[in-house]
């Protein structure tokens, strides 16, 4: 079923308007938006899973005003749903039953940088790129890079488990938050993990905080561990003339123990976006390509890596390899890279986008099976993104609501065989609104029965940004 046409119970009114008495004394008169202009803002995020708008936007500033607007909202029997810049992929920020969006936007400071200790202390709302020039002016490196780094927010990093082109080599958010000021969904405040690196005390709350997409409370401040910023960083461009011929390149780069930083997969749909848009000028007959980037602290040493991927890389068919000679040419190459999701929507009037993840060793695998199955259905199939870790952005290209059931169709066979292959159907951008049914391709009942018994725990009335991750249950 297409996402966007399901429809939900929205709440009673006259419960938003018995919440919002409660919060009067409580929110200035800016931190509350019922205008038209708002509601619609906070009705969409990037999933294209529909619009769905709240019946109130409300703007905390502090962690007592998250904990008020849960407990107004659970004492009224109010949905209320987190979110941030709402950059998500997967509609996990969408308000689907009306009630309370609770944006975080406005927490948005970095409270504490510590050169000693190796950790950063931010607020939600801190914009993921502001921390990151933030730590490497100190000379200090927060590698989790999704792509949108530019507008998301470290709280839905957190919420998301985001990860990014650095996470082959360095890991996602979850292996860089160590500790969290949490608001529960009945509006009580924990603090949960530690600010020193190591620590095993008591349950890893922590560990399963994050990732939990917005279902068991949202993160108020954030304390994050931080890593010397490499001194050498040096970008290729490496050209093959099919992606089958790159799906292979990367397989052997990793079978030989090379672990580069980055290892991005463009495919020749991506490089025919890219190239239409105008972002960036690929050699002539390339079929598709990999952004391989590598550091360390040594000019020769990382040359000397860079090369022997490149040398293994050609043995699989690769025709050229381009080093980036400056930091300006770095940034075109990952300009080029960012701007395939928005390029894509050039190439036809709508497109969905997943993030399968497979074993690294079935990675020429998967992409030949979704190049036939987008020939058998007849919609293109464009597939880029993180290949060194086996996650990969696959895009449905179609033309418009007529063609949506073949898209349907078209994702449940991807998911399908994504999970035969022993893969997970979603590596980054979460279940949320958008995968909830598909969810149980992945997971045994007993499994998916235990955590809406977690849920159930954190959040008994269910309020909690609800409709999200876990299938329908059917009615008898």
């Amino acid at each position: 079923m297409n996402p966007a046409s399901r429809t939900f119970e929205r709440v009673a009114p006259e419960r938003v308007a018995k919440a919002l008495e409660a919060l009067k004394d409580v929110l200035k008169e800016g931190q509350v938006k019922r205008d038209e202009a708002s509601l619609d803002a906070y009705a969409r995020d990037e999933s294209d899973s529909g619009v769905y708008p709240p019946d109130v936007v409300l703007l905390p500033e502090d962690t007592a005003q998250v904990s008020a607007i849960f407990k107004a909202c659970q004492a009224h029997g109010v949905p209320f749903t987190p979110c941030g810049a709402r950059s998500g992929k997967s509609g996990g920020s969408l308000p689907l039953r009306g009630g309370v969006a609770v944006s975080l936007e406005r927490m948005n400071r970095i409270r504490a940088i510590s050169s000693e200790d190796l950790t950063a202390v931010v607020e939600p709302g801190v914009v993921t790129g502001d921390l990151m020039k933030a730590v490497e002016a100190q000379g200090l490196f927060y590698p989790p890079d999704p792509n949108s780094w530019e507008v998301c927010t470290l709280g839905g990093n957190v919420a998301e488990n985001a990860g990014g082109p650095r996470a082959l080599k360095y890991g996602v958010t979850r292996d860089y938050v160590i500790g969290l000021e949490w608001v529960m969904p009945d509006g009580e405040v924990l603090r949960v993990g530690r600010r020193t690196i190591k620590g095993v005390a008591g349950y890893d709350l922590v560990g399963l905080f994050v990732g939990s997409e917005g279902t068991l409370g949202v993160a108020t401040e954030i304390t994050v561990q931080l890593i010397p910023l490499p001194r050498q960083v040096m970008t290729a461009l490496v050209v093959f003339p099919s992606v089958l011929h790159a799906a292979r390149g990367v397989s052997a780069v990793l079978a030989a123990g090379i672990l580069p930083r980055c290892l991005e997969l463009i495919d020749e749909v991506a490089v025919q976006a890219i190239v239409h848009r105008g972002s960036f000028q690929f050699p002539t007959g390339t079929g598709a390509a990999l952004i391989a980037e590598v550091d360390g602290n040594t000019p020769e040493g990382v040359f000397a890596e860079l090369k022997q991927l490149g040398d293994l890389c050609e043995a699989q068919g690769a025709t050229q390899t381009l080093v980036a000679q400056d930091a300006s040419q770095r940034d075109r190459l990952w300009a080029a890279r960012r701007v395939i999701s928005p390029a894509l929507r050039a190439l036809k009037a709508a497109k969905i986008s997943e993030d399968i993840v497979v074993p690294r060793s079935k990675i020429p695998d998967i992409i030949e099976q979704l190049k036939r199955m987008g020939a058998d259905l007849g919609l293109t199939v464009a597939t880029y993104g993180h290949a060194g870790d086996g996650n990969l952005h696959a895009n449905i290209l179609y033309d418009g609501p007529s063609q949506r059931p073949l898209v349907e169709e078209a994702l449940r066979r991807m998911l399908e065989l994504t999970v035969a292959l022993g893969g997970t159907i979603t590596g980054e951008h979460g279940v949320g609104h958008a995968k909830r049914e598909y969810l149980a391709l992945e997971q045994a009942p007993a499994l998916l029965d235990l955590q809406r018994r977690l849920k159930a725990f954190f959040d008994p009335s269910g309020l909690l940004n609800p409709e999200k991750i876990f299938p329908a249950l059917k009615r008898s």
